[in-house]
């Protein structure tokens, strides 16, 4: 086990193409497609998940699993984020519109 700031979770970059191919060579996989998080241990790809479809490779000589299950929870975190609506369209929705603007108080 190792602290939460033992390692970093970030979004995959076409900088780790190699990476992320030898990361799936190790875990003996097809290489991941689409969005990527990766998660680094020590500035080294370790693990990483598909955000299109929850699939994940890891370099089994790393103990990857409280990493693998971050980076689960990150994908799943993301997702949520991109299905709620933004504020705006919250309070829109929330703010009933009665035609014509009155002002508060009549000038006297």
């Amino acid at each position: 086990m190792f602290p939460a700031n033992a390692h970093v979770i970030r979004l995959a970059t076409e900088e780790d193409v190699r990476a992320l191919w030898q990361l799936a060579q190790l875990d003996s996989q097809r290489p991941l497609g689409g969005s990527i998080l990766i998660g680094e241990i020590g500035g080294t790809p370790a693990a990483a998940v598909s955000l299109t479809n929850g699939r994940t490779v890891s370099d089994p000589s790393q103990p990857t699993g409280l990493l693998t299950q971050s980076l689960r929870l990150r994908a799943s975190a993301l997702h949520a984020v991109a299905k709620t609506p933004s504020l705006r369209d919250r309070l829109r929705a929330g703010v009933r519109v009665s035609g014509q603007w009155r002002p508060a108080v009549k000038a006297a």
